[in-house]
């Protein structure tokens, strides 16, 4: 029977594309080798040769990783580079279990809001808007710039906070943006922007916990200030 190469099979049982569609933990271990490696040979494809490989080895991830360039450099289809990737990536899976979860920063008040905005904004001459999208502990999942140069209800599109906060599956949501001018105060569009993300957030059941206004040394809290 002719061996049929991974581009040939049914698209749902390439390893790349089933990683795409399913993540990497959808995937068998073989299968994931299989991505890093490439290829198979000539008689194998490259799932069938990893299969191969982890059945010689126990199906155990820690004897492939015992084994020596020279060792899998004796299977048809792997070659110094394939060999040398396997070991790699074998490697960073066991310094991985070394290494601590990254500690989330908490973003639980408008000080440690302000703390951790300070450093990218202290030394910018315009004004940039920002979302801070966190979970139910108030834990930062994610970061991220909305607008540069000037902020209005027009220049920040709440839409996009929103599609940011349901992609990366937050439920607390805060804004922050910068006064270069050194003013604490909010401005008629800080107003209605903090209003339009407020309502938005409500729709769509999110906590909207604040909008803090960044300057070099002091701040501006709508929640402190009972604006929310």
């Amino acid at each position: 029977m002719t061996k049929l190469n991974i581009n040939q099979w049914a698209e749902e049982d390439r390893p790349r594309e089933k990683l795409m569609r399913l993540g990497a933990e959808g995937l068998t271990n073989a299968e994931l080798l299989a991505i890093l490696i490439g290829s198979g040979s000539t008689t194998e494809s490259a799932v069938d040769l990893m299969k191969r490989l982890l059945n010689e080895c126990g199906n155990n991830l820690n004897t492939l990783g015992k084994k020596s360039i020279s060792d899998l450099m004796e299977y048809k289809g792997i070659g110094e580079a394939k060999a040398i990737t396997i070991l790699a990536a074998c490697e960073l899976g066991k310094r991985r279990q070394h290494e601590k979860a990254q500690e989330r920063e908490r973003m639980d008040n408008s000080m440690a809001i302000y703390n951790y905005m300070l450093p990218k904004m202290q030394d910018l001459d315009i004004e940039e808007a920002w979302v801070l999208l966190m979970n139910q502990n108030y834990k930062l999942i994610k970061a991220e710039r909305l607008s540069r140069g000037g902020i209005t209800e027009t220049a920040v599109d709440v839409r996009m906070i929103i599609k940011q906060a349901v992609l990366c599956n937050a439920t607390i949501v805060a804004i922050t943006h910068n006064h270069p001018s050194g003013s604490t105060r909010p401005s008629k569009d800080d107003d209605r922007l903090t209003e339009r993300v407020k309502k938005a957030c409500d729709v769509m059941r999110l906590f909207f916990a604040d909008h803090v206004i960044v300057t070099d040394g002091n701040y501006y809290s709508y929640r402190d200030q009972g604006k929310l």
